[in-house]
């Protein structure tokens, strides 16, 4: 198959222009009429994808070379997405943040669902079982105590009181990429950016990654963050600062991507993504006009 980036992009906008015009004269509202633009563009991606992989397969192709090729068709089909999203419900820069951010992580995403090196996708652990599980081992630890049954049904007591203040539905182990390598269990989150308004989140993540370092197996908390570093971001600083985050911003990011997966995902960026040539001229005057073209760096 081995398309090029432009042989990408006409595909896909050819794919676009077929389904607009049904979805813009729909009497869907602006908002449901964007959510059909991205999934059936996002149906025809998932349905070219399984083609490039029975074609790798068939062809026994390199790891390296399907994954060029699926970031490739990826790439182009997000730059489809986003312009003929802002063919129905044009982007204002809240909404066109939120997405480059959501599409990023989803990007970076695919050098470990196709691996150069050696590593496994995984599932989060259920936290009742892992509360269980520390229950049990706090409790197996008090009774081994030399001390009286009083003490210890006392000490299990004030040991359970904590417990009932935790609401066990509202915390979820998951975060947006589990995977496995040499015998650790890495537990990754991506972030585009830290606003001023992160302490809820900061805090979430601070108490999943403390979970996560109580288990007995080897376990990693890794936050990939797309913007550079900022000094002056309490938030960030605090999840960096801590023992419970390693922190990658920018291109230290994107080193440790390379790090785990084996591919340099910054240089094929450099090579290939050039949003401002790549994307029409009509959305890209839109994104000036309205100062958004800032928000297309990866």
């Amino acid at each position: 198959m081995l398309y090029t980036k432009e042989q990408w992009l006409q595909d896909f906008r050819g794919y676009a222009e077929k389904i607009l015009m049904p979805i813009e004269s729909s009497k869907l509202n602006k908002n449901d009429k964007a959510s059909e633009i991205n999934k059936q563009i996002k149906n025809y991606r998932d349905k070219k994808l399984k083609q490039v992989e029975e074609k790798a397969n068939s062809e026994k192709w390199s790891n390296t070379l399907l994954l060029d090729e699926i970031l490739r068709m990826t790439y182009a089909s997000y730059i489809t997405m986003l312009e003929y999203r802002n063919k129905v419900w044009p982007y204002e820069y809240m909404a066109f943040a939120r997405r480059i951010g959501e599409l990023w992580e989803l990007f970076c995403r695919l050098a470990f669902e196709h691996p150069i090196k050696q590593l496994s996708l995984i599932e989060p652990p259920n936290f009742n079982e892992v509360q269980q599980a520390i229950k049990k081992s706090t409790n197996d630890y008090i009774d081994e105590l030399p001390v009286s049954d009083s003490i210890k049904d006392e000490l299990k007591r004030y040991y359970a009181i904590p417990w009932t203040m935790v609401d066990s539905g509202g915390i979820k182990l998951d975060l947006d990429l589990h995977f496995e390598q040499n015998g650790t269990h890495y537990n990754c989150d991506f972030k585009s950016g830290f606003s001023s308004n992160e302490k809820g989140n900061t805090n979430r993540l601070l108490l999943v990654a403390s979970i996560y370092k109580s288990l007995k197996t080897n376990e990693k908390t890794i936050l990939f963050v797309r913007q550079k570093e900022d000094q002056n971001n309490h938030y960030l600083q605090t999840l960096k600062n801590s023992s419970y985050w390693d922190v990658f911003c920018a291109d230290d990011c994107y080193s440790a991507i390379e790090k785990f997966t084996g591919f340099n995902m910054r240089s094929w960026l450099d090579d290939n993504a050039n949003w401002q040539n790549d994307i029409s001229k009509d959305f890209k005057k839109h994104l000036q006009d309205n100062d958004l073209l800032k928000y297309l760096t990866w």
